[in-house]
């Protein structure tokens, strides 16, 4: 169960080697979090997150999971659910393939969209059905301001996380008043592994600073986080200008 400040005792974490996620796991285990679980592909960096976190103190277990097989998802996940009540589940899983790629390889293009929409539709649907079983819980949802408005430099990438944003509102709405709580995050750019090489753009932010809007976001019970929360006022401009104008900004 959360404790009195909201905050997670069990934690599992789908996408096991985001460095948001491990960031976000770190500071909730400096809280009260005792129990967390790591649902990645098997890999060395899977086991060495998870051994980074059991010397915080946590016990920690590692479960193979892949967001492109949705047919496993219901047992891979319930297995976790049956060793006993989740506190928190962070669907912290995407990524953000190479645009002027993509655009050449459809098929590559559909794999960001199944990694970043469809794996995390079956995934959140899974674990919100397991999570109300319960009774209790938070599901928090890594978007992006990317999904705000689809820009031409990553239209591939931006339109899969607008689906998964307006799914993750959906599903708030659905549960509310069940007990299960959804937070969607919604970052900017963060410096990670993921964007190394990219041309880092305003208002940029770190894995620890998802965290700590992460926590924060917990103890309020917010249905919608900015990171910084000065996007959430630089997005609203930008969804509400003209296509035209929008087309020509350097974005």
């Amino acid at each position: 169960m959360k404790d009195a400040f909201g905050l997670p005792q069990s934690l599992l974490v789908l996408g096991g080697t985001s460095e948001i996620a491990l960031a976000t796991a770190r500071r909730l285990i400096a809280r009260r979090t005792r129990t967390v679980w790591l649902a990645g592909r098997p890999s060395s960096g899977l086991d060495e997150a998870a051994e980074k976190l059991r010397g915080l103190g946590a016990e920690v277990r590692t479960v193979a999971f892949d967001a492109l097989d949705p047919a496993a998802h219901e047992d891979t996940l319930g297995k976790v659910f049956a060793e006993g009540d989740v506190d928190m589940v962070l669907l912290a899983f995407g990524t953000l393939g190479d645009q002027a790629h993509d655009e050449r390889d459809p098929q590559a293009a559909v794999r960001v969209a199944q990694t970043n929409y469809t794996g995390a539709v079956s995934a959140g649907l899974v674990c919100a059905s397991a999570l109300q079983a319960q009774g209790h819980g938070s599901l928090v949802v890594l978007s992006s301001v990317a999904g705000e408005r689809a820009r031409r430099a990553n239209f591939i990438y931006g339109s899969s996380k607008a689906g998964l944003d307006a799914f993750a509102q959906g599903l708030g709405d659905a549960l509310y008043g069940t007990g299960v709580h959804v937070m969607v995050v919604r970052p900017g750019f963060v410096r990670t592994r993921m964007t190394a090489g990219l041309p880092e753009a305003p208002l940029a932010t770190t894995p620890e600073a998802v965290a700590a809007a992460v926590e924060l976001g917990l103890r309020r019970r917010a249905e919608t986080v900015w990171v910084p929360g000065t996007l959430r006022m630089v997005m609203s401009a930008l969804r509400h200008l003209p296509r035209g104008v929008f087309r020509r900004l350097p974005v």
